[in-house]
């Protein structure tokens, strides 16, 4: 069986290494079929295809797309997309000036929770200053010495009800879905056990992201644990759904999984590339 990792990022989003560096780490580990996912922008699709070639592995071109649904940020991977679609390209642009504006003001909102100049130390670690996100703030905040790892700084400050959290409208479901369609892509619910929606709230979403034509739900995923493995291809299989692998990787040290690490779907599911090859 192929081993398939379908869901990291680089620097040119909010991962850490670039683009041909994670093709490296990708081959090293034993990928086989790889896609990078940066968030809200394809910019790094082709130096990741030409660095995977290179390296004799399958590169499948993907993005993943930040969206808002019941009050909740969910992300949607777009996989076999054309990047140099116009409709994907203007809705991703678009998306990235909505991130700006928050940027700022996360860093306004930890200046006054005592951490200055916390924009520009997000800077620091954005490869793309059109993308700074909150996992470069807590990089920073880790290097400020106020929190030792980034899942501390995550307990602490920058999600709902702690200091630096902002909320922010990104997308509609319906609009991620027709820019991945325009690009001819898959459209996969990236790691849906990590929302907090009720079951109810979580059909509801599945349900209207099947209506609008989606295809798949990460099954195995570095941001599920063991037990979310077969839960989520029973979600699957109910709402027949093929099914995803992918480490979210980020950063050597930091992520939960590294790339290619992950273990094969179960067998009860259909895999998204069952009829790729």
């Amino acid at each position: 069986m192929l081993n398939f990792d379908l869901h990291c990022h680089s620097n040119i989003s909010d991962g850490v290494l670039s683009p041909e560096a994670l093709a490296a780490r990708a081959k090293e580990n034993g990928v086989e079929v790889w896609a990078l996912t940066d968030h809200d922008e394809v910019a790094g699709v082709p130096i990741a295809r030409a660095a995977a070639q290179s390296l004799g592995m399958q590169h499948i071109a993907g993005v993943e797309v930040s969206i808002s649904w019941a009050g909740e940020t969910v992300h949607i991977l777009g996989l076999k997309i054309d990047e140099t679609c116009p409709e994907l390209l203007h809705g991703l642009a678009t998306t990235r000036f909505g991130r700006s504006a928050r940027a700022k003001e996360i860093g306004l909102q930890l200046e006054k929770a005592g951490i200055p100049d916390a924009y520009q130390g997000a800077l620091k670690y954005a490869g793309n200053p059109g993308l700074v996100g909150r996992t470069h703030f807590a990089r920073y905040i880790v290097e400020t010495g106020v929190c030792d790892k980034v899942g501390e700084v995550f307990r602490k400050y920058l999600v709902e009800g702690k200091p630096g959290f902002v909320p922010h409208c990104w997308a509609t479901l319906e609009q991620a879905i027709s820019w991945i369609h325009a690009a001819n892509g898959i459209a996969v619910v990236a790691h849906p056990g990590r929302y907090k929606y009720s079951d109810l709230a979580e059909s509801e979403m599945l349900a209207r992201f099947k209506e609008l034509g989606g295809t798949a739900i990460e099954v195995v995923t570095g941001s599920h644990t063991v037990d979310q493995y077969q839960h989520y291809a029973q979600v699957a299989n109910r709402f027949d759904f093929l099914a995803s692998v992918g480490s979210d990787f980020h950063a050597p040290g930091e992520s939960r999984v590294d790339l290619g690490r992950l273990p094969p779907l179960p067998k009860n599911v259909k895999p998204v590339w069952h009829d790729w090859f």
